[in-house]
This record gives structure tokens, sequence and C-alpha cells, in this order.
């Protein structure tokens, strides 16, 4: 276990499904108070659950459109409601695994979708940030990891608008750092490889990575539970001399 996040209060935004559900678990057994955050509300209300279940820590369900700046807005307020502040904010929600989206060339991407996919990915990041920023300045502390993909490392034929999406997100985190670090306010980014994060995933999900194997040193498919432990320590205080990095967890792909 990861020591300092105990009684920590941790917003993960896209915490119903996937990896963030792994997240809200990996928090949940270092001791951490999680808001589970996420548009589906009754998946949010089941990983809340889990959390409580499965690790004896505190959790909140919140129903969030992070492309919404209000609505963002009510889940800081439930979370200082419910746990009288904030610590972490893991920008983890965006369109990709459970949302279906265009996976084909640019010329197949409809203008509509590519905005849904910036509104989402990119605008619910600056959402979430200001949202959480007045309370992490008040206590002169905080730690945000937004969430970037390999993809944005490496490019990738298809999907354009999502990879687009998530190089913004690295260059938001560096900005953002250099913004807020005179209120000792920790900004970093983790780009995770290709993840089986899909729930029952299908046989073409499994095939297509497993097919990432080749590029990759360590020859096996990335599940959720390997990137929970870099969340954690760019959450806790064993990365407090560290703001403004991509943390690249992708099994050996992309070297920085």
């Amino acid at each position: 276990m990861i020591e300092g996040l105990k009684d920590k209060v941790v917003i993960v935004t896209g915490g119903g499904h996937g990896i963030g559900r792994a997240y809200c678990l990996g928090f949940g057994g270092a001791g951490a108070k999680v808001v589970v955050a996420d548009i589906d509300e009754p998946a949010s209300v089941k990983v809340a659950k889990e959390v409580n279940s499965q690790t004896d820590a505190q959790s909140l369900s919140v129903k969030v459109d992070v492309a919404n700046e209000a609505s963002t807005q009510e889940m800081v307020r439930l979370a200082l409601d419910r746990f009288g502040k904030v610590d972490i904010l893991i920008n983890n929600a965006a369109i990709f695994a459970t949302i279906p989206m265009n996976r084909g060339g640019i010329d197949s991407i409809d203008p509509d979708e590519w905005d849904r996919m910036m509104s989402v990915n990119l605008k619910g990041l600056f959402f979430c940030c200001r949202a959480v920023l007045p309370t992490m300045r008040k206590q002169k502390s905080g730690k945000i990891v937004n969430i970037s993909s390999g993809t944005a490392l490496n490019g990738s034929a298809g999907r354009i608008h999502y990879v687009t999406s998530k190089a913004g997100v690295i260059g938001f985190t560096r900005t953002l750092a250099r913004e807020v670090g005179e209120d000792n306010i920790n900004v970093n980014a983790l780009a995770p490889g290709s993840t089986l994060s899909e729930e029952n995933p299908s046989e073409e999900i499994i095939k297509m990575r497993g097919a990432r194997l080749t590029d990759r040193c360590l020859k096996r498919v990335q599940l959720p539970k390997d990137l929970v432990g870099t969340v954690l320590f760019l959450s806790s205080p064993l990365s407090d001399f560290m703001t403004g990095q991509t943390v690249a967890v992708d099994g050996g792909v992309a070297f920085l």
C-alpha cells in the first residue's frame, strides 16, 4: 500500500466503469474517502457500494456531466458537504471505452462528433479543475492527475479526434502546473497504453488489444490494475516535488 492517502478525499470522474472503477477501489484500499463521479448514476452507485464493502472506506456516489460547468460545480459542492475537503482530483472521464465513437480516418469523422469529443475530453477537464481549484487553493495543497493516452505520444491511425483531445490533456497539464505551483498544487498526467478496460469485451476488442503486444516490451495485455499504482503514487506525498509531468504506463511502448 502507498502511504499517505488515508483519509484523503479524492474525486474520480468516470469512476463508474473500467479503469475509473479500478482507481476508486485502489484509493479505497489505501484508506482514502472516494467520490465516485460518473454520468452513469447507477454505475457510480454500484462502485461506491463496492468501495464500501471491499475496502471499508467511505465513499460517495455523484452523478456528473463533466461537459456541463454547473454539474462539475455541484460535484465538488457535494464532496465538500460530505467530507469537508477535496485533496485529489482524478480527471478520468472521457469518451472512449464505454461511449461509442468513430474509429475511422479523418474523412469519416463527423464534425458534431469532433465537437462532442472535445467537449467531454478537454472542456470537461477544464471545468473539473476550475471547480476544485478554489478549495485546493484555500487549503494550499492538492493533487490533480489528468488521464491522457499513449496514442497522444505515438499517434494512431484513426480516431484523430480522440488522439487530439488526449494530446491536449498534456498541454493543459503542463500549463496548469505552472499556474498553480505557488499554491502547492501538483498537476501531472498519466498516459495509459492500450488497456483491456471494457466490461464483457467482445472478441474483436480482445483481438485488438492483443495485437498491440508487438509494440510492447512486456508481452501481455494491459489491465486496469496496471495503472492503479501510478495513480496512487501521483496522488500521494511520494510525488510532492513532481509536477507538470506525463508518465507513460504502457508496458514499454513510448519512451519519454
